[in-house]
């Protein structure tokens, strides 16, 4: 029983010494220059469905909950939020290459449709983020212009991603 004791006691002492151990916050109250929304318009029925399934993990500035206080579910959050953002930046969308940007508005538009985004472990605590069919329309429909804006202004050929070189 005492090893037990010694063994949660340094438990505790590792719980607490974690809690000091924070990765940057992903909050940022400037627009860049770059947001998605600066060159192409978002829709004041698609803007709401960005704030609650998609602008946590997909723009600079996260909303974080009560439980982002604690280690170590601030470091999985913290992975989800840069891996998201590595994925799709709508704050930095416009400084992604052409091809990129049509290919992530495709990648939306595929992951919406499967259901893969927002993620399960996302929408596990947010329940508002699970969308509607209708809400899927919408967001659907405005990744589609948004693509279909990049398909007019752009050459074809400048809107495919070149395929990597095996090394």
């Amino acid at each position: 029983m005492k090893i037990i004791k010694k063994i949660l006691f340094v438990l505790l002492i590792i719980f607490i010494i974690i809690q000091f151990d924070r990765p940057k916050k992903n909050v940022s109250t400037i627009t860049s220059v770059n947001d998605i929304a600066n060159h192409y318009p978002v829709p004041s029925d698609v803007q709401p469905i960005l704030a609650k399934a998609c602008n946590d993990c997909h723009t600079n500035n996260t909303r974080y909950p009560w439980y982002n206080y604690i280690q170590p579910v601030t470091w999985w959050l913290n992975d989800h939020v840069v891996g998201g953002k590595n994925h799709l930046n709508f704050s930095e969308f416009t400084s992604m290459r052409v091809a990129r940007q049509y290919k992530r508005m495709n990648d939306c538009i595929e992951q919406v449709k499967k259901n893969e985004m927002p993620l399960p472990s996302y929408t596990w605590i947010h329940k508002d983020a699970i969308l509607t069919d209708v809400e899927k329309e919408k967001l659907i429909g405005w990744c589609n212009a948004v693509r279909d804006s990049i398909k007019a202004s752009y050459p074809a050929d400048s809107l495919i991603v070149p395929k990597k070189k095996p090394a």
